[in-house]
This record gives C-alpha cells, structure tokens and sequence, in this order.
C-alpha cells in the first residue's frame, strides 16, 4: 500500500491552526452574542474537527471509498441527531383534558384498582 507523506511543515501548520482555533474558542466564551454563542462555538469545533480529519487522520489523502465510508457516517450521524432533536421538541406535545377537537369529551377512565 502506497501512502502519501505529509511536510512536517503542514503537520505544524495545522496545529497552530488548532492552537489559534482553541484560543478563538476561550475567547468567544467570554464574549456575549447572546443565542450565536452556540452556533459560534460549534462552528469553530466543526472546523477544528475538519482540520485533524483531513490532515491528522489522512482523509484529504485516501481513497474515494474511505471519503464515502465517512461522509455516510457523517449523514448517520445528522439523521440520528434530527431524530434525537425532534423527539425532545414534541416532548411537550401532551393530550389536552377535552381532547384534541373541540367539544369531544375524553374517554372515560377506568376506576383505580386498590391493591390492598
């Protein structure tokens, strides 16, 4: 197996590019922008991410079913999260007292059996 070696020059230069991201990441914390710290914040891990899976773990120099075996991880990974996001958001969805159309009265519930 053929594999392709990477300039100690880039290997620095990425981590720096890490060193300067995590320091980007500490400051961004400290600073107020409200409901964008969020997005800020996972942007920069995003990138960061980016960067050790392309340089460190040699994806930019693989083969075209390695990059097809990850970004299926990767459209995994959304689909789970989607699904994990859209379960917590109906959580509150709840059956109202009178049911859900109007003037349609609930079903009768049956008598608590006392187990003593």
């Amino acid at each position: 197996m053929v594999s392709h070696v990477v300039s100690l020059k880039i290997y620095i230069s990425i981590f720096l590019a890490l060193l300067a991201m995590t320091a980007l990441t500490i400051q961004v914390a400290f600073l107020d922008l409200g409901p964008l710290n969020v997005y800020v914040a996972l942007s920069i891990a995003v990138f960061k991410a980016l960067l050790v899976v392309l340089f460190f773990m040699h994806l930019r120099y693989s083969s075209s079913l390695t990059k097809l075996f990850v970004v299926s991880g990767v459209l995994w990974l959304g689909i789970l999260i989607a699904l994990t996001i859209s379960d917590y958001f109906t959580r509150a969805w709840q059956n109202p007292p009178g049911g859900w159309v109007e003037g349609v009265e609930a079903a009768p519930q049956p008598p608590a059996v006392n187990p003593h």
